[in-house]
């Protein structure tokens, strides 16, 4: 894993909605096609995309809430690379 995606500020694409779903118990990711349900962790990650912080800046908040997980950077990192493979999100 390279930290050349650190600087980068991802952004939820157009066309996807990032919301808490009671009936699901979970975070989703709503597009016109259907829904993608989140695990706690993706959800945690998707809730800082804001399209202003970069990359570094959602690493450094989450490894602040949670200091003792171990590679949370790197998790994060991955994380953010598939979802951008996945067209969930676009990486400026």
């Amino acid at each position: 894993m390279t930290s050349t995606i650190l600087p980068n500020v991802p952004a939820i694409r157009r066309g996807f909605r990032l919301q808490f779903e009671p009936a699901q118990g979970c975070h989703v990711l709503l597009y016109p096609e259907g829904m993608i349900k989140l695990n706690d962790s993706a959800g945690e990650i998707l809730q800082l995309i804001d399209g202003q912080r970069s990359v570094a800046d959602i690493v450094a908040e989450l490894e602040a809430r949670y200091p003792d997980v171990a590679e949370l950077g790197d998790d994060v990192q991955q994380f953010i690379e598939v979802a951008h493979a996945q067209f969930w999100i676009e990486l400026r």
